[in-house]
């Protein structure tokens, strides 16, 4: 069931990967920074040039969840846009968003479902991109 990897386009797994990272740059600077700055208690933080593992760790994420993404879907042979959209449901709410509430829910995060709504809507939005464009590109 899982020996898909030379089926899997794996130029499609790239196209989807791009606009799922760029979709959080966008997310998180220009759409929410507001309310994501209020759900880490640095509302009041002046605004810094981020480190770098601030940019390549979310990218190398995306690219992991795109590539597994691609491998679960090829190997459930979803292939219809009704089923990619029921999928990324299933994945985006049932592991997605839901491990990103349960990892906000600690001492550290002062807002955590507030975090959890904004960066698991980034996820579940971000994994539908992902799953649209690996089913227009099978």
């Amino acid at each position: 069931m899982f020996n898909v990897l030379s089926e899997i386009s794996w130029l499609s797994v790239l196209l989807a990967f791009v606009p799922y990272f760029l979709l959080g740059a966008l997310w998180f600077t220009l759409l929410f920074p507001k309310s994501y700055k209020i759900s880490l208690g640095r509302e009041n933080d002046t605004p810094q040039k981020p480190a770098p593992i601030f940019i390549i760790g979310p990218a190398i994420c995306c690219f992991v969840i795109t590539v597994a993404t691609a491998i679960l879907m090829y190997a459930l042979k979803i292939d219809s846009y009704e089923n990619a959209v029921i999928f990324a449901v299933i994945v985006g709410f049932g592991y997605l968003a839901a491990n990103t509430v349960n990892i906000a829910i600690n001492p550290n995060i002062p807002k955590p479902l507030l975090y959890g709504l904004i960066s698991g809507a980034y996820h579940m939005a971000g994994i539908l991109i992902v799953s649209l464009i690996l089913t227009a590109m099978k």
